[in-house]
Parts: structure tokens; C-alpha cells; sequence
């Protein structure tokens, strides 16, 4: 699977060195002033390329254990909150709103593996979930697995995955970060007693599957350096050495593991962003060398799934959107691969899912996804059809080979996660449970559309739209929130927030524009939106937001915009692009120094990512890109209100990148509009990892886009 672009102590005298040159912001040394922005000293650094010098005043900001970088990013977080001292009261009560619609103590719906149930759940209170199972029937006696708030007392970050079930059920491997960057610690655990093994594997990728011989677990490691998940080792319960299985050499591709659902194998995946190759691990011989499935060939991407006396392959083979293979299990090479569902031109298959009787595609056609179920016997083929405008299927946690009933997920703007068991044979569907969204909410309140509008060069956009009923679409003059991302063929999908509830109820309208660069409307969506084309990616954003202002629904000066990560990227380019759009923007986690960061190979997600954005050592994606990055673009002009996040410990975009831009920022822009950068000194890419805390960021960012929209309550 591909990984993409989404306390610490600090002398005084460090400090003192870099506030020096910067007015006070302290709110108690200054009650009587409004606090003043720091300005970073400027070091010019002189970047060549292709004949092109570019000027980086911020360069330094790339060592993170320079006390200057860190009293930087305390500087800039004790001005954003001085600064939003303001909309303290407002803050308290969007986190009440938030907190107020979770139910506090609930579960996930049990998903069948073996002779249990597992699941998770919340107790009140509790910040983190407890992980748990039942034997023979879901009213079972509880039997915990694993107290995550018992792992994470005293921590300020901690993210603990799904433990990975031994084939017996009588252990479990579990997986721990406690920095926010994504190296997890491993620890074992034997059910039956409840003692944590001596054995632990330190600085792993959390990745990995135990053999059959209930002895052996496989894991992937990364590169300290470049975070690239680069080998596969694997660890028999009691020995000290670890043996590496495969070591992946192409600084293009990255390694994950997987486990068939007959758990006959193993699946060892190691994939670029065009390009993919499987390896086969006997699940009964651990020891046994990995088989390759099919060579990798440019430009071939597949996906295997294990049918029992067959393979099931999703390629791209001739297949723009992809179509479905299959091959007997002696032979897998790409020439005995025969089709099976063909390529449509209409229909992207994003994967498959193989059970004994049954083949399940999630597909996506006109913009929205679709799951179908083929019968492997006589091929006849049935849809799980929803009757909403705009809305989210995939398919849920599926462990049992043999199964019944396939797990399906579902949500939509308007209706809140649900979990469907759709039965195999009839296709009845039975509805297991629905998110409990306290607090009044009732989705009847609220309605969502799905248009589409035409994009400068013709081309028609799909946007979903949500907002709460007996507002005036055409006062001119409405409120209007707009979200994307647009990169890597992920889809926009329309998700159901409660958080995003605390918006709607104050008159906000909620706008996806499905742009180019994802995958909403197949392969071609995405190919236009990536390496030279990546432009179509923000102007679809602009267009998707100058035809709102054409419809009426609002104008300028009531317009938000939100992205992260590749998403930030987006806010970067389209703050640069159409600054007077915009009234406020909040760039979460954002990619930013495209060029630069592109260029040095020892930052993660670099190299293997050429096939998204181009390599800058050839000269055309060179000159593109550095006509759109939003670092190089930065400008003397009015820009909008901005509220930059990121995590010192971020693993996929590095925190400097968004802190350079801040300070360019500060130091180019002609208006008086607020910029604060704030900076989670704990944790990474995915912030906070507590379920309440991750909400007071939330809570941060609606109040200061109420604040610039006048709404005090």
C-alpha cells in the first residue's frame, strides 16, 4: 500500500537569541497592544538548478534540532494563540458542540474471524478505545484484548492499530507509536494469561501478518532516513535475530504486507505509483523463500486476491479504469492470466475481494462508487444500490472466506457511518448499526445536491453539496465552505462529519468539488490532474468556486477553503492563483515546497513519487512545477486570512515546509489579514490522537473561520 503526502525542551538562551530581533508577543508584558506576528530571520540560500537560481531565505528552518527552528515554531504558537485569545469562548462551545454529539460509550459493530467477534469500543471518558472480543456469539462474556488508555497514560501522542490476531487466537502482535511519526514498536501478547512476551521489535511501519505456525510474524521496516518501507523481515517468538525475507532496492517502490482470506498466503506487495509486483509467502512455510506472482513491468499495476484453485487479478493490462484476471494457481504469470471482467470505459474497478462462492468489486462509475457481487459459478452479477445523490460505499472488515454475508460500510453528507451486512445468496441487506449522533441531529433537517458545471477548458465537474434546510440559496450572500484534495487518484468522497454540523447550524454551506486528480471519474480524472496537468487541480477548485458565486449561493467575502497535506498543496496554489475568492483558507499539514522537496532525495516521499508530480532533474517538469509551487509563487499581494497547521514530528510532509512558507509569507504579503502558523509539537501528520483532543484543532479552525465570518456565537 502506498503512502502518500496527509515535548521537547528549548534553552532560554536559544530563544532569547531569536526573540531578540522580534517585538514581545506576550498578551501579559503587553495588555495594552494587540500581539505582533514574529518575523524569522532571513539567510539567503542559493538553490541551482537548470540554469534557474531561487533565493531561499528560509532554508535553515530545515534542521530540526537547531534551538533557533524551535523557538521559530514556539514563537508562532504563542502569537496564533495570543491572537485567537478572542474566540476563546467560541472555541469552548464548538468543543462542547463536537464533544456533545459523540456517544461516549459505544462500539464498533463485531466482524466475525474464527470463533470470535472483535471489535473496539469506547468506555465514557475515555480518550482512546479498548479492543475486545467475544466467543461463539456477540453476547458473549467480553474478553479485552488490549486497554489502548492503559498504553497511552502519560503520553502525549499514542497510536495504537487493530492488534493482529495469531491464526489460533490465542495472541496478538500489537503495534505502538508514541511520536507521531510512524515508527511503531511491536509487543506481544498471549490471551490466555495476559503476559506481554519478552519480545519486542523496535521502529517498525506497524505492517505486518503472523504464519500459520502461530510462531512467525512477519513486518515491514523503513528507512530511518527517507521513512521508505523498504524490507520485509520476520520474527520467531523467542529469538533475537531477525531474518529478512526481501529487501526492496527501487527508491520508486515501497513494500506492505497483506493476508489472503483462504490465509493460505501471504502477500508481499511491493509498488510504485505506475508499477506493482507480487510475492507469494507460504503462510505454512514461513521459511520458505517468496515466489514472484508476475514480474513488474512499467506502467503494469495489479492486485492479487486468492480465489482457492484460482488467482484473481485487478490489472491495468490494456485497461485504462482496470479489469478483472483470472489464473490457475500453478501459473500466474501475466500469460496465463485470462479475462474475466473486461475494461469498461465508464467504470474504474478500484478493488476486489475474493470469497469461496463469490466475487465482490467496488467499482465507481459517474462520479460515484458502487460495490457488485458476481456469483463465481455462473457469472450473473448484482449491485448493492443506494438511493442518496451523493454518498460513500466500501466495503468493511471482511475476515471469514467462507462468509455469508459480505460487511459493507455506507455514509453520506446527510447520513452518518452506517454498517450493512448484505446477505450473499438473496442480497438482502440489514442495516447492523448506525453512528448515534447525539445532541438533536436529524437528517431530515439538512439536504444534499450533487451538480456539475463546466470547467474553463469544457470539461464538466461533479460537486456535492450539503446545508441545512431554509437557508436562501440566492441571497448572494451565504457562507460557503470548500473541500478537496485532488491528488494521487484518492477520491473527495461526500463523508458524513458531526463535526462539521457546528458549520451547517450556523448557516454554512459544505462544497466538494470533485476536481481532477482524483479518481471520481476513472482513470482519465486522475491522469488529468497529475505531472504536467496538475494545474486542471486547482483550476477546477477556482472554477468549482467562482460558479458558486455565479449561481448566487454566496461571494468573496463569505468563502472558505480547506485542504491538507497534497490537499495543503491545493490552498498553497490557489492562494497564489485567486487570492480575492477567498476570505479565509486553512492549510492543514500542507505540501508546499514542491520543487525543492523534490529535488533532495533524502526526504520522505520523494523519489517515489516522481510519477506524480515529475522529476525536477528533467528540465520540463522542472520549469512546471516551479510555475505552480506554492513557496516559489509566494508574491508581493493581498492574500486571504491564512491558519497554517503542522506537526514537528510529521513523517509525510516535513514541518519546515509549512513554516517556510509562513515566514515568506509574512514577509511579502500587502495585507493586513491574519496568518498563524501552529505547530503540534507532539504529534505528526494526523495530529492529536485522542478522539476528544483531535477535536479542540477542529474546534480551532471553525472559530477562526466564524471570526472572520462576523459570527461571534
Amino acid at each position: 500500500m502506498r503512502r502518500y503526502r496527509c515535548s521537547n525542551f528549548l534553552p532560554a538562551a536559544a530563544a532569547a537569541l531569536l526573540l531578540m530581533a522580534i517585538p514581545d508577543m506576550s498578551p501579559a508584558a503587553e495588555p495594552s497592544r494587540a500581539p505582533v506576528p514574529p518575523a524569522a530571520r532571513k539567510v539567503p540560500y542559493v538553490l541551482e538548478k537548470h540554469g534557474v537560481s531561487r533565493t531561499d531565505d528560509y532554508y535553515w528552518m530545515k534542521q530540526r534540532e537547531n534551538p533557533d527552528v524551535l523557538a521559530y515554531l514556539k514563537a508562532e504558537n504563542a502569537y496564533a494563540e495570543a491572537a485567537l485569545k478572542r474566540t476563546e469562548p467560541l472555541r469552548r462551545r464548538l468543543f462542547d458542540e463536537m464533544k456533545g454529539r459523540v456517544k461516549q460509550d459505544d462500539s464498533t459493530v463485531p466482524f466475525k474471524y474464527g470463533d470470535y467477534y472483535y471489535y473496539a469500543a469506547y468506555r465514557s471518558g475515555s480518550e482512546y478505545p479498548v479492543y475486545a472480543r467475544r466467543k461463539g456469539s456477540v453476547s458473549a462474556p467480553e474478553e479485552v484484548l488490549l486497554d489502548v488508555n492503559e498504553v497511552a497514560k502519560g503520553k502525549a501522542f499514542c497510536q495504537v492499530k487493530f492488534p493482529v490476531i495469531r491464526p489460533d487466537h490465542k495472541m496478538i502482535a500489537y503495534a505502538v507509536d508514541t511520536g507521531g511519526r510512524r515508527f511503531f514498536d511491536v509487543y506481544f501478547k498471549d490471551l490466555g494469561t495476559g503476559r506481554l512476551y519478552s519480545d519486542r521489535i523496535e521502529r517498525t511501519a506497524g505492517d505486518m501478518e503472523w504464519a500459520n505456525d502461530n510462531n512467525t510474524l512477519f513486518y515491514v521496516r523503513q528507512d530511518t532516513q527517507t521513512l521508505r518501507w523498504d524490507r520485509v523481515l520476520s520474527h520467531r517468538l523467542g529469538r533475537i535475530r531477525d531474518e529478512e525475507v526481501y529487501y526492496e532496492p527501487d527508491e520508486a517502490f515501497e513494500v506492505s504486507l497483506s493476508r489472503s482470506l483462504t490465509g493460505r498466503y501471504i502477500f508481499l506487495r511491493s509498488g510504485s505509483t505506475l508499477s506493482t509486483e507480487y510475492r507469494l509467502l507460504d503462510a505454512d512455510r514461513p521459511g520458505a523463500a517468496p515466489r514472484v506472482f508476475q514480474p513488474r513491468r512499467p506502467k503494469l499495476e495489479y492486485d492479487v486476491e486468492d480465489g482457492g484453485d484460482r488467482f484473481f487479478v485487478l490489472n491495468n493490462d490494456g485497461a485504462r479504469n482496470f479489469k478483472v484476471s483470472v489464473c490457475p494457481s500453478s501459473s500466474t504469470a501475466m500469460s496465463s492470466w485470462t479475462d474475466l471482467v473486461p475494461h469498461r470505459d465508464d467504470t474504474l474497478v478500484e478493488y476486489i475481494a475474493a470469497f469461496e462462492d463469490r466475487l465482490v468489486l467496488k467499482e465507481r462509475a459517474n462520479a460515484l462508487g458502487r460495490v457488485r457481487v458476481m456469483d463465481r459459478r455462473t457469472g450473473a452479477s448484482s449491485y448493492v444500490d443506494f438511493d442518496e445523490p451523493a454518498y460513500m460505499a466500501e466495503l468493511g472488515d471482511n475476515r471469514e472466506y467462507r462468509a455469508g454475508a459480505l460487511r459493507l460500510t455506507y455514509e453520506s453528507l446527510t447520513t452518518p457511518d452506517s454498517v450493512y451486512d448484505v446477505d450473499l445468496k438473496t442480497g438482502a441487506r440489514t442495516l447492523m448499526k448506525r453512528q448515534e449522533v447525539l445532541g438533536g441531529f436529524k437528517p431530515e433537517d439538512y439536504r444534499e445536491e450533487r451538480f456539475w458545471f463546466s470547467a474553463r477548458d469544457g470539461e464538466m465537474v461533479p460537486v456535492s453539496m450539503v446545508y441545512r434546510k431554509g437557508i436562501d440559496l440566492e441571497s448572494g450572500k451565504n457562507p460557503v465552505y470548500v473541500y478537496s484534495y485532488g491528488s494521487y487518484g484518492y477520491s473527495s468522497d461526500p463523508y458524513f462529519s458531526s463535526v462539521r454540523l457546528s458549520l451547517l447550524d450556523r448557516g454554512f454551506i459544505f462544497v466538494i468539488p470533485h476536481i481532477r486528480g482524483g479518481s471520481e471519474l476513472g482513470r482519465r480524472w486522475y491522469e488529468d490532474g497529475k505531472l504536467l496537468r496538475k494545474k486542471n487541480t486547482f483550476y477546477d477548485f477556482i472554477d468549482a468556486t467562482r460558479y458558486l458565486v455565479d449561481r448566487g449561493y454566496t461571494s468573496p467575502g463569505h468563502i472558505y477553503a480547506e485542504g491538507g497535506s497534497a490537499g495543503g498543496l491545493l490552498m498553497g496554489a490557489v492562494a497564489n492563483m485567486a487570492p480575492e475568492l477567498y476570505r479565509g483558507i486553512i492549510a492543514d499539514v500542507p505540501f508546499v515546497d514542491v520543487v525543492t522537496t523534490m529535488l533532495d532525495p533524502d526526504i520522505p516521499l520523494t523519489t517515489g513519487e516522481y510519477d506524480e508530480w515529475g522529476d525536477p532533474n528533467v528540465k520540463e517538469y522542472f520549469d512546471y512545477m516551479l510555475s505552480y509551487s506554492p513557496y516559489d509563487n509566494v508574491a508581493r499581494k493581498a492574500y486571504p486570512a491564512l491558519l497554517i497547521t503542522t506537526g514537528l514530528n510529521d513523517s509525510q510532509v516535513q514541518y519546515w515546509e509549512p513554516a517556510k512558507w509562513a515566514a515568506k509569507l509574512r514577509a511579502m504579503k500587502t495585507d493586513n489579514n491574519p496568518l498563524y502558523l501552529k505547530t503540534d509539537m507532539d504529534t505528526g501528520h494526523g495530529g492529536k490522537s485522542g478522539r476528544f483532543e483531535a477535536l479542540k484543532l477542529a474546534a480551532l479552525e471553525y472559530a477562526f473561520v466564524l471570526d472572520l465570518e462576523g459570527v461571534k456565537k
